[in-house]
């Protein structure tokens, strides 16, 4: 008995994976033949799924525990060829073990600008990146998905796929958003989530599930912020002629007593930033009283309407009409009315529509 027990106990097999890689997503089981014999023990720890495979068809999918490979454990197993023969004619079968953890700190970004109208600056151009985050979901349609036959799958062999479906969804979705370029800041955690909701359905007919998507920054092109920033620094300058005065003042306290020379250039200098300052300021002064003082002139226009059967046709100017009298639009007998008439008159009995019918305003001889 201890003969058989001894003979028995070299055909049992242990079967685990140990993933010292923080990057491998499937790993297959490798072992002389691909002998699975009856009894053999099986490990599937916390972070792992097992798949069976049996000529190319996925026979079973274990989740962590321990087990001991029989038909009476795993009935499944029951259905695989020979299974039955016991360790005397072991079977041939291949073991993926899926790391079910989470694969964090994957890069994504855009490799061209994205085109965007924006209210305020027009069209405009942005760059953006972050990362994002999966795990394996459903580890049989993984490996009939995306894996196949690779005994050693890593996420590399997968993220720039998922990657550009990351990046054309966040086009779409910043595009369509109408969000100004200023206020996307302050939306990048809400479009963080609406982006990983938007293309859960996408990556789940991979197997795997996107577990987060982060955009971490959205920047305009260099020329652009090197505008926005000058644009920041005048509104924080003010008025300009007392900035002027104050780098006038703010050199004359720097100024250090070397030598005569350079106190003398330093006095010069500062004499110009002074005459600089008041000269700005005396036209910005004159600029303003301008503009204060002398109000623009008011245009002002006759506006008339014409009638065209019983509906009224307008407004337009008299400047208007001679084109339409030339174009015999408007005839002597068409109607006419403006704001300050009581009613409708024909355009030959209108002071300012003689003319241009060579209509005489000045009476006959008695």
């Amino acid at each position: 008995m201890a003969l058989w027990d001894s003979i028995f106990g070299e055909f049992i097999d242990v079967i685990d994976w140990l993933d010292d890689s923080d990057n491998t997503m499937v790993y297959r089981f490798e072992r002389h033949n691909n002998e699975i014999k009856y009894g053999a023990k099986l490990t599937v720890r916390e972070t792992q799924a097992a798949v069976f495979v049996n000529e190319g068809e996925i026979a079973d999918v274990l989740g962590p525990g321990l087990y001991e490979l029989e038909t009476k454990n795993i009935p499944i197993l029951s259905s695989l060829q020979h299974w039955d023969h016991l360790f005397n004619s072991p079977f041939k079968a291949e073991v993926y073990f899926c790391n079910l953890k989470r694969f964090t700190d994957l890069k994504w970004g855009t490799k061209n600008p994205i085109m965007l109208r924006d209210e305020e600056f027009g069209a405009v151009r942005l760059r953006a990146f972050g990362i994002y985050e999966i795990k394996i979901k459903d580890p049989k349609k993984f490996i009939q998905e995306i894996v196949g036959t690779d005994g050693h799958f890593r996420v590399e062999e997968i993220s720039d796929q998922l990657r550009n479906i990351i990046i054309s969804r966040f086009t779409s979705i910043v595009a369509s958003s109408k969000i100004p370029v200023l206020d996307l800041a302050a939306n990048y955690e809400q479009l963080s989530t609406y982006i990983t909701q938007k293309i859960a359905d996408e990556f789940n007919d991979y197997g795997i599930e996107l577990t987060k998507v982060i955009i971490e920054n959205i920047s305009l092109p260099p020329a652009v912020e090197e505008a926005l920033d000058k644009r920041t620094s005048m509104g924080m300058v003010g008025d300009l002629s007392k900035y002027l005065e104050f780098q006038a003042a703010e050199s004359m306290s720097n100024n250090k007593n070397g030598g005569g020379s350079s106190v003398a250039s330093d006095a010069v200098a500062m004499g110009v930033g002074f005459a600089m300052a008041e000269k700005l300021s005396n036209s910005m002064g004159k600029k303003e009283s301008n503009t204060s003082n002398t109000p623009p002139q008011i245009k002002s226009e006759k506006i008339y309407y014409y009638a065209e059967g019983k509906k009224p046709i307008g407004p337009f100017s008299i400047d208007e009409f001679e084109t339409f009298v030339r174009e015999s639009t408007v005839t002597p007998n068409t109607l006419m009315w403006k704001v300050d008439m009581k009613d409708w008159q024909k355009a030959k009995d209108i002071e300012e529509m003689k003319s241009l019918f060579n209509i005489s305003s000045t009476p006959p001889p008695l």
